[in-house]
């Protein structure tokens, strides 16, 4: 016995389920130095948030909104890295 699907079973299968085709650029990503230029080692969300004493979602949301710059690396651009200098910049900008 035949089941019966939705009209639109295949175009929303293809919708949910493909793969993406683009990365999403950062604005922040414009004018990094290259990894050769970096004042030390790279700097992960969580250990940026650490430094800050705040939360993860904090760092994440200056980087959204261009205020902290990062590096992304890995396939497609997807993990970000935040270089020492930029972050010392960032908290001498934004001291509360």
């Amino acid at each position: 016995m035949a089941v019966k699907l939705h009209a639109n079973f295949s175009l929303n299968h293809q919708i949910f389920h493909r793969k993406p085709t683009m990365v999403r650029k950062n604005k922040a990503c414009s004018s990094l130095p290259s990894l050769k230029t970096t004042s030390g080692p790279l700097l992960s969300v969580r250990e940026v948030a650490e430094l800050d004493n705040c939360s993860e979602k904090t760092v994440r949301r200056a980087i959204a909104t261009g205020l902290l710059e990062v590096i992304r690396v890995g396939p497609g651009g997807r993990l970000v890295r935040i270089d020492p200098a930029a972050h010392r910049a960032y908290r001498r900008a934004h001291r509360e």
